[in-house]
């Protein structure tokens, strides 16, 4: 079975790299611009994992991150934080809320791939 990974950032071309990458190892993508898009786009569908951006217009990763584990269908949904922040203060709240990795942009693709395929396997 194809899993299916929800791409959020506001950054297009972060979008298009992760995409790119996820898709030519057979992965389904879904991306959204912000938190409040991915909601939108969580209507329901079989979402096996959600990476997200942390600093995002409209709402941030972080509270996206907290709405999802509120949410019975997407509660126990691996989440990823993708991000330029690297503080310990951020990367605490994101792991108390129910973060499983936190990857520091600029990304590698391999290593977007080795935390997929480790959450996913």
């Amino acid at each position: 079975m194809q899993k299916t990974i929800l791409i959020v950032d506001d950054s297009a071309s972060i979008r298009q790299v992760a995409r790119m990458t996820l898709t030519g190892k057979g992965y389904d993508v879904l991306d959204a611009c912000d938190g409040l898009d991915a909601l939108k786009k969580l209507d329901g569908k079989k979402v096996h994992l959600i990476i997200s951006d942390l600093n995002m217009p409209n709402m941030d990763g972080l509270t996206l991150l907290a709405r999802v584990k509120n949410e019975p269908a997407y509660r126990f949904t691996p989440f990823v934080m993708l991000t330029s922040e690297s503080g310990e203060n951020f990367m605490q709240q994101g792991k108390a809320q129910g973060a499983k990795a936190w990857m520091v942009k600029p990304f590698k693709p391999e290593q977007l791939l080795t935390t997929v395929a480790r959450l996913l396997a």
